[in-house]
Parts: structure tokens; C-alpha cells; sequence
């Protein structure tokens, strides 16, 4: 277990667009939750401009505009953060602007915190674009998990609305479930377990011949199996309801469906599947994109190997 000193706390990034408000709500909620700093970051893209071949000359005062735009947004997030924490906590919050490119800078930022949160999409995104491109690259390149927040749902809709998480016994879903259980234990609610066995469903095996007894002795197995991998987290969160799902389907479909009454979904990185360069699974990929909740992706730590336990 952390000691306090050893707490880094939750970060949010924000570009001033609804999701990134979104974020900054949720991300302080989430701090005060676990009783953690809360700090605020604000990127000014340093990226060169380019229109095609040729690159743009910056505008006169376009850094004077980026500073005072800075100031604003920071201004607006930290009273935003504010009603969401205790005085206690609203007195440890930082925050921090900084001139580099989005996606490096926010991924050194994720080697220093505990979870990153960031919007689904900010300004500059294509219209009609699910996942906005720094939320993309951090799912793919965080060095700690992070938390993707939709601006489609308010928060205090869900207060009583379970966590969902997919189960699949990789080690980035032992971390998932790890999240999943720490969360749901301090927001008071309950959790659904979801373990997909199958991609193949039960057409799938009727194709390949498999007798209906064949078919229900695999799913006891991993109904054991399922029970196996939550047995050590519901000893330790005995106060955490816990629903177990077991699915011979796709996951991604079966974890959405079940958002669609929770008020938080935590997936694993990449799944049991995944080819080992691969750094974001289609399952969580596919959840980032399409739930209208927040979602955190259980990347795993850069030099840890848990979910940094806090005191409780």
C-alpha cells in the first residue's frame, strides 16, 4: 500500500471545449473521491503549422492571444474544480501551462500522476469524429491509465449507477478489475463483471458442430474461471456488490450495453488477444469510442505493476 507521500494524484487536461469541462468535473469529483491532489494542465501546441507544402508563418500576437486564452481556461477549470472538492483539497490543487506538442507533453505528464483525464474530443476535431486525437494518443501511449470523459451524460444522473468492467484475465484487465473494484467501492455502488468467453457466439457453435452439452460444460468453466479472478478483489471489497456476466459474444457489444445503466465502464488496454505491439485492443477501443459514460483504460503503470492503492 502507498503511503500519503506517495500519492501523485489525478491530472486533467483541458483545451477549453465541452469535454474537456466535463473532464475537469469529473476529474476533481474523482480526487476528492480518493482524497488526492487534483492538478490542471493546459497545452499550447507548439507544432509548426503547415497548409500543404508550405509552412505557415505564425500570426502577429498569436502568442499573446495563446497566454491570456490559457489564463482563462485555467481560471474557468479551477472554478469549475472548486465546487467539486473540499476546501481541504481545492487548497492542494495545481495547476501548470505548457508550450510543446499536446500528446508527448501529456504523455511525459502521465509518468508523474496516477490517472490522466482528459475530454473524448476538444476543439480542432473533425465534426463526427468519435475520439479525438490526443484522447487516442494517450489511450495508446499513457504511461499510467487514463480516463476518457464524455460530455453527453451529467454526472449527477449516474451517482447510483454500478461500474462495469471487462474481465478476460490479461494483465491489463487484472489492473481493470483492480480500478473497477476501488472505484465502485468508493462511490457506494455496485459492480458488473463482464467476461466474454467467445467471439463466436452461439452460431458460431452450431457451425462448427459443438453439442449443445459441449457448450454448457465450457461455459460452467468459465463461469469458474470468472469467479476465480473476482474472488480476490470481492475479499477485499466486501462492501462492493459485485453482478457476474458471462457472455459467449463479442465484448465490446455486451460492455456497451450494460453502460447504458452505469455510470463509469473500465477496460483493459489490450485483451488476451491482442498482438504484443499493439497498445489499444479493438474491445477498448471500440468502448472509448462508442460509451457515453466516462471510461478508463487500464494502461499499465510505466514502473508499477497495480493500481496504487490508496488508504481507505
Amino acid at each position: 500500500m502507498m503511503t500519503h507521500a506517495e500519492r501523485r494524484g489525478i491530472a486533467v487536461a483541458i483545451d477549453g471545449s465541452p469535454a474537456a469541462t466535463a473532464a475537469v468535473e469529473w476529474a476533481a469529483h474523482d480526487a476528492e473521491l480518493h482524497q488526492v491532489p487534483l492538478k490542471i494542465v493546459h497545452v499550447i501546441p507548439s507544432e509548426p503549422v503547415a497548409e500543404g507544402w508550405f509552412s505557415v508563418h505564425t500570426p502577429e500576437g498569436l502568442p499573446q492571444w495563446q497566454n491570456a486564452e490559457a489564463e482563462r481556461i485555467i481560471s474557468e477549470a479551477e472554478k469549475l474544480a472548486e465546487e467539486n472538492l473540499a476546501p481541504a483539497r481545492a487548497r492542494q490543487m495545481t495547476t501548470e501551462t505548457l508550450h510543446d506538442a499536446i500528446i508527448p507533453a501529456l504523455v511525459d505528464l502521465s509518468k508523474e500522476v496516477d490517472l490522466l483525464v482528459v475530454g473524448c474530443r476538444g476543439h480542432g476535431t473533425v465534426a463526427g469524429a468519435l475520439l479525438g486525437s490526443v484522447s487516442a494518443g494517450l489511450a495508446h501511449h499513457s504511461h499510467c491509465p487514463i480516463a476518457v470523459v464524455h460530455d453527453g451524460v451529467p454526472m449527477a444522473e449516474r451517482s447510483q449507477a454500478p461500474v462495469v468492467v471487462g474481465v478476460d484475465g490479461s494483465p491489463a484487465s487484472e489492473l481493470a478489475t483492480e480500478i473497477a473494484f476501488d472505484e465502485a467501492s468508493r462511490r457506494g455502488v455496485g459492480l458488473v463483471a463482464v467476461h466474454a468467453w467467445s467471439d463466436m457466439g452461439l452460431m458460431g457453435f452450431a457451425r462448427i458442430g459443438w453439442a449443445p452439452i459441449s457448450f454448457r460444460n465450457i461455459r460452467d468453466e468459465e463461469d469458474e474461471v470468472l469467479a476465480e479472478r473476482l474472488s480476490g478483489w470481492t475479499e477485499q471489497y466486501p462492501d462492493v456488490e459485485v453482478t457476474r456476466v458471462l457472455v459467449s459474444d463479442r465484448a465490446a457489444p455486451r460492455l456497451l450495453e450494460r453502460a447504458e445503466d452505469a455510470q463509469l465502464v473500465v477496460v483493459g488496454s489490450h485483451g488476451r488477444g491482442a498482438v504484443p505491439s499493439t497498445l489499444l485492443g479493438s474491445v477498448s477501443r471500440t468502448v472509448v469510442n462508442s460509451a457515453r459514460i466516462p471510461v478508463i483504460v487500464a494502461r499499465m503503470p510505466h514502473k508499477h505493476g497495480h493500481w496504487p492503492r490508496r488508504h481507505r
